[in-house]
């Protein structure tokens, strides 16, 4: 049996599933609000973080306008939230109506080449809601990754809530998924990963709004490895229930170059264009943990490293 630690933390997601979603979307919105405001105006460590991660994507922000980026930054996480709880209930057909997608088109002529598809994102708005998008409106079935959570009952209900939404999840058992992902790029699928933070040894460095952090390889390599096309995209939020988002243009894998070398520079044009998207859009950014490798702490560092 789990700490009651962790039997609370999934019986609150849970109570989350089962009663946000039986609340009309007013309502939800409003609890989410307030709930948000209530956690910026204690100032805790995830909002404190928030803030001096904005710093970076905003350099030239004061104190008053970094406040007013991280109490939205709050809201829009606890957005996602509210709407996390909601979407197994949401009648599909609102998913082509309320999520907006610019040159979806790249997306299509991609899957239309067989070459199967990488879209990489970052933590912006609601990658599930994305997600959905994909499923319903426009029919496209595919698999991503979530990473083992604590409770195992948590990581249960997130894969049941994702596969809900049509997507085939595969547990972050590193080669394991890996091949994974691999056959489904090669039989022509498409593959979703978020892919703006790894702090692990098998990480890409990177240089991220002028210091360097660590991104995953996996998008990269997987494009390498497999002649996939590796798209990047970045979302945002407009007014309740709008959501918007952009496929970037391919990035191209170079024609010389170690497989190390190629996934290094691929994985530095992805998180290019994740700046670009984070930077329009700086309070969709759900970044509340360390990102840069000047802010972890020795211990954190060194693990990263280990």
């Amino acid at each position: 049996m789990g700490s009651l630690r962790d039997r609370l933390t999934d019986g609150l997601y849970g109570a989350g599933w089962a009663g946000v979603k039986k609340l009309p979307e007013p309502a939800a919105v409003a609890l989410g609000r307030r709930i948000a405001d209530y956690v910026w105006k204690r100032r805790g460590t995830s909002v404190l973080r928030l803030e001096s991660n904005l710093a970076r994507v905003v350099p030239d922000a004061g104190e008053a306008r970094l406040r007013e980026l991280s109490r939205a930054g709050m809201r829009s996480y606890m957005r996602y939230w509210m709407e996390a709880f909601r979407l197994p209930a949401v009648p599909k057909e609102r998913f082509g109506r309320d999520v907006r997608i610019e040159d979806d088109h790249i997306l299509r002529e991609a899957l239309a080449s067989g070459r199967g598809v990488i879209v990489a994102l970052p933590h912006l708005a609601n990658w599930d809601l994305a997600g959905a998008w994909a499923t319903t409106h426009l029919g496209l079935p595919f698999t991503t990754v979530a990473e083992r959570l604590k409770p195992e009952s948590l990581f249960d209900r997130f894969v049941a809530y994702r596969e809900s939404l049509g997507m085939e999840v595969l547990p972050h058992n590193g080669g394991a998924a890996f091949g994974v992902l691999a056959r489904r790029l090669r039989a022509g699928g498409l593959i979703c990963l978020v892919a703006d933070r790894d702090l692990s040894a098998s990480g890409v460095e990177v240089e991220f709004f002028g210091a360097t952090a660590r991104m995953p390889a996996g998008p990269a390599l997987l494009a390498v490895q497999t002649g996939a096309v590796l798209l990047p995209a970045t979302l945002w939020y407009g007014d309740t229930p709008r959501m918007y988002g952009r496929i970037h243009p391919p990035v191209e894998v170079p024609e010389t170059g170690t497989r190390a070398e190629k996934t290094a520079v691929m994985t530095q044009a992805v998180a290019d264009a994740f700046a670009g998207g984070i930077a329009e859009h700086p309070e969709d950014w759900h970044m509340l943990q360390r990102l840069w490798l000047d802010d972890l702490e020795p211990r954190d560092a060194a693990e990263a490293g280990a």
